[in-house]
């Protein structure tokens, strides 16, 4: 078994790597700056297990090394510096795939995956608008069917629960190994909290639209520990502060969160997306709890994750 850790200077990274082709040592990759910069190229090898590092919880970086360790010698062992989504491990126990977890490692061993029959349920990251739509607006109550409400992606739900919004759980169940319920969101009194540390993994993509419900809050709310959301499809910290600004809030970028006063008002506006679904969908919902009117260039990439949100949006009040 080989051994890689993040480089940091807790150890030495071994095998194959994003700095060069290499050859009987796993597979190889190639790519500008010595393998560091896409396009990139990988070439298949005699995979064989590692134990790695995690420099960060990421569900992403997680599921691929776990994939590989299916098809590579000996077992593959993951050390996370915190939960992160665990959609990938319930997914191979239902495929027939042995997960070995202790603590925050994981390990897999060579394996084949059964086919099933899968129900995917809705997104909570995608629910997260309507859930801020809902507890943010003076005259509403929201229901969001079908959503997937595994423990590690429920951090959304805790960080609204933490400043006193009323969102309810209803009619749980479980549905392929995952967690499903519907879930309703009332117009609330929100006040403000400190959301970080652990909590930030299991929330990490909501955290524009967790900073739009700040601005509705009571007092001062304050992120933290976000800094990875500087290298999404944005700088999701500096878009949230300017793109919120703009609609009269004061709200402020820290190195790894962003820090909301609320109790302003908001104003339509015109919006920028960077590009980025997330603040798109964010800057919509902003829309909708604003006076006036607001308009959002560039609006289609909210399809990135979320193709009929726009529609979605307009329905909003239709069973009213």
């Amino acid at each position: 078994m080989r051994t890689w850790t993040d480089g940091t200077g807790a150890g030495s990274r071994r095998g194959a790597y994003a700095g060069g082709a290499r050859t009987g040592e796993g597979a190889a990759v190639d790519g500008r700056d010595g393998g560091r910069l896409a396009p990139l190229t990988f070439r298949g090898g005699s995979l064989h297990g590692i134990e790695y590092r995690m420099p960060v919880a990421s569900a992403q970086v997680k599921s691929a090394l776990l994939l590989a360790g299916l098809f590579a010698e000996g077992e593959t062992t993951l050390e996370q510096p915190a939960v992160s989504r665990d959609h990938t491990e319930l997914m191979f126990r239902s495929m027939g795939v042995e997960v070995i977890e202790d603590g925050l490692t994981v390990s897999v061993r060579p394996g084949r995956l059964t086919a099933m029959d899968v129900t995917v349920p809705a997104d909570i990251s995608s629910a997260a608008y309507w859930l801020v739509a809902g507890v943010c607006h003076p005259d509403a109550e929201v229901r969001v069917r079908n959503v997937g409400v595994n423990p590690t992606r429920t951090g959304i739900l805790d960080a609204l629960a933490m400043m006193g919004a009323d969102v309810s759980v209803e009619n749980e169940r479980t549905e392929g190994g995952e967690a499903v319920a519907d879930l309703v969101a009332r117009s609330s009194s929100l006040r403000a909290a400190d959301i970080g540390g652990d909590l930030i993994p299991r929330l990490v993509d909501e955290v524009p639209v967790l900073a739009l419900a700040a601005c509705f809050a009571e007092g001062t709310t304050v992120i933290r520990d976000a800094s990875e959301l500087r290298i999404k499809e944005s700088d999701r910290l500096m878009a949230s502060r300017v793109e919120l600004s703009r609609s009269g809030a004061q709200v402020e970028e820290l190195d790894d969160g962003l820090r909301i006063t609320g109790g302003r008002a908001l104003h339509g506006t015109t919006h920028r997306t960077y590009a980025d679904h997330r603040i798109a969908m964010t800057m919509g919902v902003a829309g909708v709890v604003a006076s006036g009117e607001t308009t959002i260039s560039a609006a289609q990439t909210a399809s990135v994750s979320y193709p009929t949100f726009w529609d979605d949006l307009g329905s909003l009040g239709e069973g009213a």
